[in-house]
């Protein structure tokens, strides 16, 4: 589906080595999640998913498929950025094609590890990189004012409408140094046609990932807890990990992972986290084909009519869509299967106004 998630984050705060942990997984053979690089600041991640590893158990497959995301990385972003200091913001357009934004935001001490601002203050490094994604966003909404300008005053009706509310837009950033989510026009038709085309930066979801030493793993530090109740604040996420663990499980099989872990107090990984957070935040969901050839997971959004669901397979099963058969993932496992499922009176037929379930397992009837 192409649906991503940008990273962003200061110099030195473990963007990178989040986005290796995620790159260098392709490699282990031994991982249960196997990752794909497409370019060097892409990769396409595999969404783990415990239920296919089940289903699979009791069909057998000759491959098992799992659901995607996309992560893209740029160069971190230092105070200024807009300006052209460091590198400037000339990479930001790399995530504008993103929907979800996961902020890296280094949560721990390190004499070794220089911070570009010489403290560890995690609000401070948060406001820095906001303010630069919300520059960005001005300058966008600049132009495109400019654009619509010239337009409105040829008497393009649909010009003048838009430029009304960009700007709006543009005095509700730049009066309060507030996010374009916060925009009270949001879901106006005129704010959805211009972000169509512009990906407001500050429009977007946004997950802290909150980058800890292992000890900070188990319990909370203080600049987790000041994180955290900055997030509460804006209604975001927070994500804790290390990711110089996460780096270093890599190459570990499930069960050295899990020891890990365990022994580390936490029962999920920082990229598994990752992974599962981002796909909700993205109001995603998956069904099941279960077949000897595959068992595969495909992804939709929730609240998908079942003819729009089979379209995610091939356009055609929406054109001829006659009838779905459906079993809830947890009838499939309870009674072994798909024929013990429909000896139990759990398989069912569903028509073009079924809205499709998290986890059902489903065939299509269709004539094309």
């Amino acid at each position: 589906m192409g649906l991503g998630i940008g990273l962003v984050g200061l110099p030195n705060v473990g963007k990178s080595t989040t986005f290796n942990a995620l790159t260098k997984a392709q490699n282990a053979e031994s991982a249960n999640y196997p990752f794909c690089t497409i370019e060097p600041n892409k990769a396409v991640v595999p969404v783990p998913d415990k239920r296919l590893d089940a289903l699979a158990k009791i069909v057998n497959p000759e491959k098992i498929q799992y659901s995607t995301l996309d992560f893209v990385d740029i160069a971190g972003l230092v105070k200024g950025a807009s300006k052209g200091e460091g590198l400037g913001n000339k990479f930001l357009g790399n995530i504008r094609e993103t929907e979800v934004i996961l902020h890296i935001v280094r949560c721990f001490e390190d004499p070794n590890i220089v911070h570009t601002e010489g403290s560890i203050d995690p609000i401070r490094d948060v406001e820095i990189i906001e303010y630069e994604l919300l520059l960005a966003d001005m300058d966008a909404i600049e132009k495109r004012i400019a654009m619509l300008s010239k337009k409105a005053r040829g008497n393009d009706k649909e010009a003048k409408e838009q430029l009304v509310i960009a700007e709006a837009l543009l005095k509700h950033v730049e009066d309060g140094d507030q996010p374009v989510s916060t925009f009270p026009d949001i879901d106006s038709d005129e704010f959805i046609a211009i972000n169509k085309d512009l990906r407001l930066l500050t429009s977007k979801e946004v997950i802290y990932g909150a980058n800890v030493d292992e000890d900070g793993l188990d319990e909370d530090n203080e600049f987790v807890l000041k994180l955290k109740e900055y997030a509460n604040q804006r209604n975001y996420e927070v994500i804790k990990l290390c990711a110089k663990v996460e780096e270093d499980m890599v190459d570990f099989d499930d069960d050295e992972r899990d020891e890990m872990l365990a022994d580390l107090g936490v029962k999920e990984s920082g990229l598994e986290q990752i992974i599962h957070k981002g796909f909700d935040k993205l109001g995603l969901m998956s069904y099941f084909t279960a077949g000897v050839k595959e068992v595969r997971a495909w992804t939709i959004r929730k609240n998908t009519t079942a003819p729009k669901a089979a379209a995610v397979i091939h356009n055609d099963f929406e054109k001829g869509f006659i009838r779905a058969e459906v079993i809830a993932y947890d009838d499939f496992i309870e009674f072994g299967g798909e024929q013990g499922a429909k000896e139990a009176g759990k398989s069912r037929l569903e028509g073009k106004e079924y809205i499709v379930q998290d986890g059902d397992v489903m065939h299509f009837r269709f004539n094309v």
